[in-house]
């Protein structure tokens, strides 16, 4: 795990120093760096948290806030906001709430603060590589789909349903992307087996279909997956996708931990 942290405020004041010492007493490496963009650009791949301590706005403040908007969003970073209530509805003007990770409204209790940390770290952690299982009956679709997964995720491909249920009794994906027509044993009959076992009955399934009309899509969702995607999606409506769904997922977990 990345212990570093990144800690953006303007100045070292004693709220400041008492959060860095938190932290470090908890055993996280703050990097304290100011409000501005050179700063964060500089940091950026530094650290996969960034914590924000907010002051007044001023028109510098905003450009850095869309800055880090955007850091967080092309890297994957979670951010946590702290500070008055008004602050943070001022912000979130600039940064949506679904890039922001968590927000804390002083006063704000420090030991909930790092506990949250410490929840978001280890999430983030587990995270950086999902594993996915890939289920379709044709090959040359596997590789293609597994090019396309593969920089952000750990992908596994069989080619039929039975390969699939084989691979399941050992090991448990985070997603199985599984083809809703395949001979001899189809996606159906595959995710009722998955669902009547109670080991493996939560791993999320999301159906491929090469059928878009409004009757097939109603088909395949009258079985209850975790949704469905067309297999003739081009690579960046795929691959969004599947990030959209992890994401969802991570703030569920989040919102449930609270």
């Amino acid at each position: 795990m990345n212990k570093n942290i990144l800690m953006i405020s303007e100045g070292n004041t004693f709220m400041v120093s008492a959060i860095e010492k938190n932290l470090a007493a908890s055993g996280y490496n703050p990097i304290h760096i100011a409000p501005q963009m050179s700063d964060i650009n500089e940091h950026r791949a530094d650290a996969d948290l960034i914590v924000f301590y907010l002051g007044n706005l001023d028109d510098e403040y905003t450009k850095t806030l869309v800055f880090l908007k955007d850091i967080c969003m092309q890297d994957d970073k979670q951010l946590v906001l702290i500070g008055n209530e008004v602050e943070i509805e001022q912000v979130e003007e600039y940064i949506p709430k679904t890039v922001v990770t968590a927000s804390f409204a002083r006063p704000f209790d420090m030991k909930k603060l790092i506990a949250d940390v410490d929840f978001i770290m280890q999430t983030n952690d587990n995270e950086k590589k999902k594993t996915i299982l890939l289920v379709d009956d044709d090959s040359t679709f596997l590789k293609m789909v597994k090019g396309w997964l593969s920089s952000k995720y750990r992908v596994t491909i069989v080619t039929s349903g039975a390969q699939a249920l084989m691979y399941i009794a050992d090991n448990t994906p985070d997603l199985i992307l599984l083809d809703y027509e395949m001979p001899v044993t189809s996606g159906p009959q595959v995710l009722e087996m998955i669902r009547s076992e109670t080991r493996v009955d939560d791993i999320p399934v999301i159906f491929l279909t090469g059928k878009g009309d409004r009757e097939s899509v109603m088909k395949v969702l009258s079985l209850k997956p975790d949704g469905y995607l067309l297999k003739s999606m081009a690579r960046d409506k795929l691959v969004g996708a599947v990030d959209e769904f992890f994401e969802k997922k991570r703030l569920q977990q989040l919102n449930d931990f609270h």
